[in-house]
């Protein structure tokens, strides 16, 4: 799988991509990418490692595999995604976890950064990367479907701390939802909200955070169940500033 997405990487024009994924400012979107791709992509897992720590990555884990695991359960043959999957430093952590209890699942994982991707893909040869933006994921899976054999709806998506990097948050709820099979699960996993305007520089946010008030509005535009709770005891921690977790739980019948 690494060789293969290597070679898928070299021939796409991300750009142009964006561009018709309907990014906004693809151009810049780009350079972006390339930016915290040549900072960031190499040492990725032990940046989250240090925010975290070895409990709270276990706690995360533990969180997101669990409600995937909930009732209703996953079908034989299950198809996960895991949209902005960056390194797959928890990609994989959360693969083995729901393999344990249902090993014919299959596991995808999508990210605009194809340096991180790469990173994933040496990982492990289960998860199928592709390229893309999680404001448009069904978009995302027709372009890499020229690539590679992807499906178009999944039984359950889920995202881990991506969120606060996109420009239009409640775009990517009804961007899960329209890859999603009747009664799939969507869980994303993000910061509350937070003071700290240095981080926009410092990692590359677009949101210091979210109010769980306001994720719960977004979600609910898109999904009929919706839970969202603070995840206590566990934060992001940097230099002595912490923001703290949040979780959210949807599903949709229609």
């Amino acid at each position: 799988m690494a060789t293969s997405f290597r070679k898928y990487k070299e021939s796409v024009d991300l750009e142009q991509l964006f561009k018709k994924l309907g990014a906004s400012n693809p151009e810049t979107l780009a350079k972006t990418v390339e930016h915290f791709t040549t900072n960031e992509a190499d040492k990725r897992d032990k940046i989250v490692l240090g925010y975290f720590g070895q409990n709270g990555v276990d706690r995360i884990v533990d969180a997101i595999a669990t409600r995937l695991l909930a009732p209703p359960k996953l079908p034989q043959n299950a198809k996960i995604l895991d949209v902005g999957a960056g390194s797959g430093f928890f990609t994989t952590k959360i693969m083995k976890r729901i393999e344990a209890d249902s090993p014919t699942t299959s596991f995808y994982a999508m990210d605009l950064t194809p340096a991180m991707l790469c990173s994933l893909a040496k990982k492990s040869q289960k998860i199928t990367p592709f390229i893309g933006i999680a404001e448009n994921v069904q978009g995302s899976i027709k372009e890499a479907k020229k690539h590679f054999n992807i499906p178009t709806k999944f039984d359950a998506a889920y995202s881990t701390l991506m969120l606060h990097h996109n420009l239009e948050p409640e775009t990517v709820f009804k961007s899960l939802k329209t890859i999603l099979k009747k009664d799939g699960k969507a869980i994303i996993l993000d910061m509350c909200e937070h003071t700290f305007e240095e981080f926009k520089t410092e990692m590359g946010d677009i949101h210091m955070g979210f109010k769980l008030k306001n994720i719960s509005e977004m979600a609910r535009k898109h999904f009929s169940t919706v839970r969202v709770g603070k995840m206590t005891g566990i934060s992001c921690k940097s230099s002595g500033r912490i923001a703290e977790i949040f979780i959210a739980s949807m599903r949709d019948s229609s």
